[in-house]
């Protein structure tokens, strides 16, 4: 019985779900939104909000803990100088999940793992983007015109007829083509 058991284990080894965690954790740092199942964004959600907690403080303390989460040296400088100032007046809940509904190859109910505050948020996005899942169309795309037909068009060829011919010699039938006349 798993009783007190607090996380959930993903069908992985616990090696491989740390590696899971901190490679999804560099993505989130770095784009600040991924797509993945359900459960992994639920379970990778207090990761985050901890590093970005340690962005805010600042001390070399912090920087080493959160670099052992997010291995790139890059990513570490952005939660510290790009991503835990947004966040100083918040006390925590740096993260959203919004479920997408259900995987279409094998069922896994999807979400997206995102920052409450992005940047891309603040600014307004161009106007062409992807339709989201079950929601209606933002925009009425306009039809292309139909162009009209051109007055030099050729003529579509007719198929060859093509006669059988049976042979009673060894019972196949034997296909033959008209005759060009010269």
């Amino acid at each position: 019985m798993r009783h007190g058991m607090k996380h959930r284990k993903l069908g992985r080894t616990s090696s491989h779900r740390e590696a899971l965690f901190r490679n999804q954790l560099q993505s989130l740092v770095d784009k600040e939104k991924i797509v993945t199942t359900l459960p992994k964004a639920k379970e990778l959600r207090p990761i985050a909000e901890k590093v970005i907690t340690r962005g805010k403080h600042g001390t070399v303390h912090d920087r080493r803990w959160v670099l052992r989460w997010v291995i790139s040296r890059d990513l570490v400088k952005k939660v510290f100088d790009v991503i835990a100032p947004r966040f100083t007046e918040r006390p925590g809940g740096y993260l959203r999940i919004v479920k997408l509904g259900p995987r279409q190859g094998d069922g896994a109910e999807m979400a997206v793992l995102e920052l409450v505050e992005r940047e891309e948020a603040a600014a307004p996005e161009p106007a062409e983007e992807k339709k989201a899942r079950g929601g209606s169309p933002k925009a009425p795309k306009p039809k292309p015109k139909k162009e009209q037909p051109k007055a030099e068009a050729k003529p579509k060829r007719e198929p060859k007829e093509t006669k059988k011919v049976s042979t009673k010699k060894e019972g196949r039938a034997q296909v033959s083509s008209p005759k060009k006349s010269v």
